[in-house]
């Protein structure tokens, strides 16, 4: 069925995975601001069907599941489970946009902290890339400065800081211990989320049929699938293409909401996010060696 794959250039091949990854993550931002349930409760159904999703399916495939406990393999499930739970709350509580756009202000963070861990060379681009995004950053918390946006943007902020160290620990895995093994991390962050929001929304667990499917796609398909997708794209293009590719993300997301519920971000939004991206991409073209997906 799917043997016309075999037959585009590995490279392209792994450019279009990684696009329809990009495209399917793109989606959460809509489906979370239609939800009327709260954050916590999105957050149970979908980080438990984006479990055993994934579970699933990497049995059905037969491929080698370990699951490692040691501290680097921990701290990666945590912080990846303080991507998604940060960024569900965070989508509540301020605009689909400026949610997307400080998530991925994630690259900002491994400029720094990728030399400090890895011993990687740091160089001048990064310091100018770090002043342009903070620069980038401040612009959201202009226009509506009601408090939830507030809060909104610093969970946004924190969430992308979840995504450079979960980046980061997943680099570490592979350069320092030679180890691949990703997709357990991605199940336990996953199961430590769902765990988290269960004892939040216990015992409220009732949904209508239409909230039923959203979360299901966004469990199944938004997370688990993608996931795997991802995972076999980054096998065949850069680090480097993989994060510019992964951040259409933030131009997809808003464009989805606008349209679906009509939320417009602010003008002070919009020129702050296409600073921050712009920056990210000056950076990564300029730079030829990389970091911040692993490979």
């Amino acid at each position: 069925m799917l043997s016309w794959l075999n037959k585009i250039p590995n490279h392209r091949k792994g450019l279009i995975y990684i696009s329809f990854t990009a495209f399917l993550w793109s989606t959460s931002g809509f489906f979370i601001k239609y939800l009327t349930i709260n954050a916590f409760q999105i957050s149970f159904f979908r980080s438990l069907i984006a479990a055993l999703t994934v579970f699933f399916i990497t049995m059905a495939r037969k491929k080698k599941l370990k699951f490692e406990f040691d501290k680097v393999s921990n701290f990666a499930a945590i912080f990846y489970a303080g991507i998604l739970i940060l960024f569900v709350i965070a989508t509540k509580m301020t605009t689909a946009a400026n949610a997307i756009f400080l998530q991925f202000t994630a690259p900002m963070y491994l400029v720094v902290l990728e030399p400090l861990l890895l011993k990687t060379k740091f160089d001048s681009k990064n310091v100018v890339t770090i002043i342009i995004c903070i620069f980038g950053m401040m612009l959201f918390f202009f226009g509506k400065l009601e408090l939830g946006n507030i809060y909104g943007n610093l969970l946004a902020i924190a969430s992308g800081m979840c995504f450079a160290m979960f980046s980061l620990l997943l680099k570490y895995k592979k350069v320092k211990h030679k180890n691949d093994n990703t997709l357990n991390n991605v199940i336990m962050g996953n199961v430590l989320v769902a765990v988290i929001a269960f004892f939040v929304v216990f015992p409220d667990f009732t949904l209508d049929l239409t909230q039923s499917l959203i979360l299901l796609y966004m469990g199944a398909i938004q997370i688990g699938v993608s996931y795997i997708i991802f995972n076999e794209g980054i096998k065949y293009v850069s680090a480097t293409e993989s994060m510019i590719i992964a951040t259409l993300e933030a131009i997809f997301n808003p464009i989805w909401v606008f349209v679906g519920i009509g939320e417009m971000p602010s003008v002070y939004s919009i020129v702050g996010g296409l600073i921050i991206f712009a920056a990210i991409i000056w950076r990564n073209f300029s730079k030829k060696e990389k970091s911040l997906i692993i490979e």
